[in-house]
């Protein structure tokens, strides 16, 4: 299977180097001249447009900032759907809106391609080592033909229905990582002012009720000072956003999702769009007056689960 990458950013760069280092044949596609000689120097081809990258390859996986970005690459006079044809198959592998992702799944379609939606979970760091988790939405057949290149990418692989479903699925689970990261600025704040040990703190949380992936990923660079997650405020915008806008189209009374995006908004004012996202508890230090700093934590997340083949669930 000959596979084509669009996006080589902070988390496409480390699925295209999955590939890569997997034996695929991959050729990419990316503005930043930078990253695609990173990806030529180790053996990868690179497209000279993206409509030429959909002609020479079976598989075509964008992974790219935003919707509109998506949409600027997909639908350009030289973008990707022009050199789509029969079998070929696109995977959305960028988090993006249900709407759009079946908007432009159907001019997919008229070109009698396949497409796909393939969001990732799990941070950065775990899809660097190929550890991290791929939903897709979208024909089953198409999902089995391509699933020996997700089982590199990722470890753990979920079909989790028609086109559409894994994008929501994703911004759910996004939307749950955000409030959680808000909630984590709250309660380092009581620990803290009750002048608990930081680190005895941070255990007792993760073995106990009220532990999360969030809190085992990102109170480790909090309390680091880094907040490096290698994931911006822009980004969780973005990803807040489509959940809103997902629970206003269903007319669907929510709570906490609106005050999530305040919260956010007045982080990324404070902070800065490229701010890390972790960024967003130092809100509860500058109230507060005080900081989360404890010894002994990394200032970058690292995996340091052994790179397995992943698997269906």
């Amino acid at each position: 299977m000959k596979i084509g990458f669009v996006g080589l950013g902070n988390v496409g760069g480390k699925l295209a180097g999955s590939l890569l280092r997997n034996n695929f044949d991959l050729t990419v596609r990316d503005l930043d001249k930078n990253l695609t000689k990173i990806f030529t120097d180790s053996g990868a081809k690179i497209a000279s447009s993206a409509k030429k990258l959909a002609e020479e390859v079976d598989l075509i996986i964008t992974c790219l900032p935003s919707p509109q970005i998506c949409a600027e690459v997909m639908e350009g006079a030289d973008g990707i759907i022009e050199g789509l044809s029969q079998n070929k198959i696109w995977l959305e592998m960028s988090t993006t809106d249900e709407a759009e992702v079946k908007r432009l799944g159907k001019k997919v379609e008229d070109k009698k391609a396949t497409p796909l939606d393939g969001p990732v979970s799990g941070g950065c760091h775990r899809a660097e080592t190929g550890n991290i988790a791929i939903f897709v939405g979208g024909e089953r057949k198409a999902f089995d033909k391509i699933l020996p290149a997700l089982t590199v990418m990722g470890r753990k692989v979920l079909h989790t229905g028609e086109l559409g479903s894994a994008s929501i699925l994703k911004v759910i689970t996004n939307y749950l990582a955000s409030v959680h990261l808000v909630a984590l600025g709250e309660a380092w704040t009581v620990a803290k002012k009750s002048n608990l040990d930081l680190t005895k703190a941070f255990k007792g949380i993760a073995v106990s009720s009220g532990n999360s992936f969030v809190h085992e990923t990102e109170s480790q660079v909090i309390l680091n000072g880094s907040y490096n997650i290698n994931f911006t405020m822009d980004l969780v915008l973005k990803d807040t956003g489509l959940f809103d806008d997902l629970a206003k189209k269903l007319n669907a009374s929510l709570e906490i999702s609106p005050k999530i995006v305040e919260i956010f908004k007045d982080g990324q004012k404070r902070y800065g769009s490229r701010a890390w996202s972790s960024m967003i508890v130092k809100r509860m230090e500058d109230l507060n007056k005080i900081d989360f700093r404890a010894d002994g934590f990394p200032e970058e997340l690292v995996d340091n689960e052994l790179e397995e083949k992943g698997y269906e669930i």
